[in-house]
């Protein structure tokens, strides 16, 4: 139920989900954005990438084809909460390696994905946010429930 997600380009952006929260910090806009992760996610693309079984009840089925080695799922979102209409997921030799997604507003973006490393250890820390010291932050955390005792 965590990701992290960095990229440059067209603008510098960092999304952590850490398990409660989704923080979306734009470095252009010194703006820090923070949604609980279960309101933020939704039908979106990302909630794919959680790891969870369950997000999959969001989506329906809509077929698969194979295009060049790539095997594409397609997806759609059960619920009205979301700006996409379609997902395709491409896999090669079983690992995500492309996201095709359709938006309401008819345009259409590839992700891909390069170099990828299933089952890589990683730092916990890479999934914790603090907003950086004097930029906007929008929204209000939730606070992460408390293990049980």
């Amino acid at each position: 139920g965590r990701f992290r997600w960095a990229y440059t380009e067209p603008y510098e952006q960092l999304l952590v989900a850490d398990g409660t929260n989704v923080w979306s910090y734009d470095v252009d806009l010194e703006q820090v954005t923070v949604k609980p992760q279960v309101e933020a996610l939704g039908s979106t693309p990302a909630s794919l990438l959680g790891g969870s079984a369950q997000v999959l009840d969001n989506f329906e089925v809509k077929g698969s084809f194979t295009d060049r080695g790539t095997v594409w799922v397609r997806l759609q979102p059960k619920g009205g909460d979301t700006s996409f209409e379609m997902i395709e997921l491409g896999f090669t030799d079983g690992v995500l390696t492309r996201m095709m997604l359709s938006d309401d507003l008819e345009q259409t973006t590839l992700v891909a994905l390069h170099d990828v490393e299933v089952n890589e250890d990683i730092d916990p820390a890479q999934f914790e946010f603090s907003p950086p010291e004097g930029v906007d932050l929008v929204g209000q955390p939730v606070l992460p429930a408390a293990a049980p005792r």
